[in-house]
This record gives structure tokens, sequence and C-alpha cells, in this order.
């Protein structure tokens, strides 16, 4: 099932992000995470998408994803996306890495699947407040 749209590349917070059309979120499997594999501007990627609690979705455009795209905030691009089973491992950032690894749980983090990685990944980075953000790893650590 492939989904074809247009949309805005935006920013938020300095990060660059593309917003899924409610239309196009409304084909997905899921209103929560999905991960899909697709095309922008006919240049290939593969991302979680990120529910928006408003009934779509919306996923960060990475820094090697935007320096192929040479797009700014505010132009238009065209993408074709489908949802895929199979899940990227995400990037873990070093203070919740350096929690896992303090904390003896690498095998145990390791050994949940890659989907729930990225849930926890979500909840911990979903906070702006640093403090919040610390009480998060450590309960994801408990």
């Amino acid at each position: 099932m492939s989904i074809s749209f247009e949309t805005v590349l935006s920013i938020i917070e300095a990060r660059k992000i593309i917003k899924i059309p409610l239309s196009s979120s409304q084909e997905l499997p899921s209103r929560g995470m999905v991960m899909i594999q697709g095309t922008v501007n006919n240049i290939s990627f593969e991302a979680p998408l990120e529910p928006d609690g408003k009934g779509s979705h919306w996923f960060e455009v990475n820094d090697e994803l935007s320096n192929e795209l040479g797009a700014e905030a505010g132009q238009t691009v065209s993408l074709k996306i489908e949802p895929v089973n199979e899940w990227i491992k995400p990037e873990i950032p070093e203070d919740i890495m350096d929690a896992i690894t303090k904390a003896g749980l690498i095998n145990q983090w390791n050994s949940v699947t890659t989907k729930a990685q990225w849930e926890w990944l979500r909840w911990i980075r979903s906070t702006k407040n640093p403090a919040t953000r610390q009480k998060r790893i450590e309960v994801a650590c408990s």
C-alpha cells in the first residue's frame, strides 16, 4: 500500500520535520508509531512516524536526508510512503545509553523489540525539561 502526497517542510524548535496530512495518515495501519519507507522528492529514506496527538503523524528529517534534500522550511516536498513491518534500530542518545550501561541493563535493552526501543525513546524525548528527561531515563532503567 503506497501513499502519495505533498506537504511543507517545517521547523519546530530547531528540528526539521515533515507532517503527514491527516487524509494520508488515515491510510496508515495505526494511530501510534509506524515505521515507513519511501521517497521524499525522489530520495529514498526510512523513518518512524510519530503520532501528533491530533490523528495524524510526523517524522524528523535527519541531517543526512536534510542535506540530500537541500530544501528549506516552508518549501513543498513530494512524498511516497508505505508502512513496513521491519523497524530500523534507533540511534540511542548518549545520556540514555550511559544510564542503561551504568545500570547493567544493556542485555535487557538489546532483548526488547526495536519498536519497544523506539517507544521508550519517544517517551523520554517528548519533554523539554531536562529534569523530567532525567527522571524518565531513571524510570526506564528501573
